[in-house]
């Protein structure tokens, strides 16, 4: 029952990511928890006023959106980076919109949402892509994952789920030569049927190996999924190229999954 944490403010993108989070709370059962973090107006009551006004607009959209999903609130007096990792410690997951106004949604511009998104301790989830783009009901019916470490793929499973979607598994391969080519993708092969080896036999799955660079596929695939799942073993709160890279130019909203050593 851990919550959904999403970050507020009141940009349009923001807000979307709420209305985008309000569903994922839905479909898992789970209480969606709202955070505004600012520090430029805390020094004024007028200042306190607009954010708790702004977080109580918010919970009544999300609240018109879902009337079964339990909302709390918060306003946050610290760097937004700082609050939303702190309130993502015992969260399921964090929901962030992909651009917007000075604030919370700046996280998304440059090396400070990266490094979020880098070192929270639970999956993060990038809203971006078409303005339609929802977790309930699903515009393709499926969730692509890029299969690596159990992590991602345990999340992807899940979201499939409770979508009751299509899993599109993509396992890259690459070979410096003609020779090498079979059996690099056996080996791909047998990696993906390794990954998915405790997936729920009901569930539909897509199997994809193919040469070439993983970050390309994925954010190909991107166009025809309603969520990428990527693991990330970040370094230094630094992030690997295929998950910039997708989190750059994803279609659809992308859900980063820390994998553990």
């Amino acid at each position: 029952m851990r919550p959904i944490v999403v970050g507020v403010d009141d940009s349009e993108p923001s807000l979307r990511a709420m209305d985008w989070a309000v569903d994922e709370a839905a479909l898992r059962g789970v209480p969606l928890h709202l955070v505004h973090a600012t520090t430029w107006r805390h020094d004024g009551d007028d200042g306190w006023t607009h954010d708790r006004r702004l977080l109580e607009s918010a919970a009544r959209r999300a609240h018109h959106r879902a009337p079964d999903v339990k909302i709390t609130t918060e306003v946050a007096a610290e760097e937004p980076p700082q609050a939303l990792l702190r309130a993502a410690r015992d969260a399921g997951a964090l929901v962030l919109g992909s651009r917007g106004r000075p604030g919370l949604a700046e996280l998304l511009r440059g090396s400070v949402s990266l490094a979020v998104t880098a070192r929270a301790e639970c999956p993060v989830i990038v809203v971006r892509g078409h303005h339609d783009n929802r977790a309930r009901p699903g515009v393709h019916g499926r969730v692509v994952v890029g299969v690596g470490g159990p992590a991602a793929v345990r999340f992807a499973v899940r979201e499939a789920e409770v979508r009751d979607a299509e899993l599109e598994a993509v396992r890259t391969w690459r070979s410096p030569t003609r020779a090498d080519a079979p059996p690099r993708e056996q080996r791909a092969s047998a990696a993906l049927e390794r990954a998915l080896r405790h997936a729920p036999e009901k569930l539909r799955i897509r199997r994809r190996t193919a040469e070439g660079h993983a970050r390309e596929l994925l954010v190909s695939a991107s166009f025809a999924a309603d969520l990428l799942v990527v693991g990330t073993q970040s370094r230094a709160g630094r992030l690997s190229l295929v998950t910039h890279r997708v989190l750059h130019d994803s279609a659809c909203p992308v859900a980063v999954v820390p994998e553990r050593r």
